[in-house]
């Protein structure tokens, strides 16, 4: 895959002389969390502020995935770029890649994915660790957001593959709130039909124990778009919940 540069954000990169992998790969910068060593190399992410503009720096090396078009792995940062372009031309809301590129340094596979910060947005998971605290209104808006995003990621065919909490990002505005996905490296196309959209919606509704059943039909409506098809969503989600809890 050849090196990538928005056109947004390539004069900003420019003008702190930061617009090549060399030059980004030998940034000095604290990591905003551990870095991730699954897949045998590593992958870490920090936080990048150039004047104004707020961007994560995700470094990695050797951290591969493998597939058919792939036999011998390829960074997992180019899986991610491709869906992050995929959902762009969707129209599915998500993240946005600012820079991407990768070397092969000292015999290893290398990558840099630059994606912008979503400051002013936040996650669904921290609204849920004080949720009975916010006023009902604003709880329902937010449930209605992720069930609305929900719907247009499925009718565009596409699953998520982690459609969780801290994967959903929401920002409040004048009619409700916005709602967009972050970490995209397990997506696919949506192939099984209803199989898939409740094997993507069924993570949500589990981790999202504070929900109310008020709460979870609100989501449900803004995604089946009908009542009369909420009691047969919930009863399948239900019982795929059973089984996920049996094999535990």
């Amino acid at each position: 895959m050849s090196d990538f540069i928005a056109a947004e954000d390539r004069a900003i990169l420019a003008a702190h002389q930061l617009d090549s992998f060399e030059a980004l790969w030998a940034l000095e910068l604290d990591a905003v969390d551990e870095p991730n060593t699954e897949r045998g190399g590593y992958s870490t992410v920090s936080r990048l502020q150039l004047g104004e503009h707020a961007y994560y720096l995700k470094r990695q090396s050797n951290h591969l995935t493998r597939s058919l078009r792939h036999p011998f792995g390829e960074p997992t940062f180019a899986r991610e770029l491709r869906n992050i372009e995929h959902y762009r031309q969707l129209g599915i809301p998500a993240l946005q890649a600012a820079f991407f590129a990768q070397r092969r340094l000292a015999g290893k596979q290398c990558a840099i994915l630059l994606t912008r910060a979503l400051d002013g947005w936040r996650d669904l998971d921290s609204w849920l660790r004080d949720w009975p605290s916010h006023p009902a209104a604003q709880r329902l808006a937010i449930v209605q957001a992720c069930g609305e995003l929900a719907r247009r990621l499925h009718e565009a065919r596409q699953v998520h593959g982690c459609f969780y909490p801290k994967h959903i990002f929401l920002r409040e505005q004048a009619d409700g709130f916005q709602a967009q996905l972050i970490d995209l490296e397990k997506t696919r196309g949506l192939w099984f039909g209803q199989r898939d959209r409740i094997k993507d919606l069924e993570p949500l509704l589990r981790r999202a124990g504070a929900w109310s059943e008020a709460e979870v039909s609100t989501l449900l409506l803004a995604y089946v778009q009908t009542n009369e098809q909420l009691p047969a969503w919930r009863q399948r989600l239900d019982a795929r919940q059973r089984n996920k809890e049996m094999r535990r």
